[in-house]
């Protein structure tokens, strides 16, 4: 699936492990990984499922951030 949706992969020393957050998503929708490529693919699976589960109830979907947007993203 093709999206214009923003993905951020960052080390959790906490966690020992990469987290990954969708800023357009909410501050709560979050997946991981234990390599950069486990938690990107991780991230491809659940906005796959984000996108889909809203086009099935309707619910419209968020606005992609551009370029030049400002966003902030918290990690658990």
């Amino acid at each position: 699936m093709n999206s214009h949706y923003t993905i951020v992969i960052q080390w959790s020393n906490e966690d020992n492990c990469y987290v990954v957050s969708f800023p357009e998503w909410g501050e709560f929708c979050h997946t991981h990984g234990n390599t950069y490529e486990e938690a990107l693919k991780n991230a491809r699976e659940v906005l796959e499922m984000l996108i889909e589960t809203s086009i099935e109830i309707g619910e419209p979907l968020p606005e992609p951030k551009t370029v030049g947007q400002s966003f902030q993203v918290q990690v658990a």
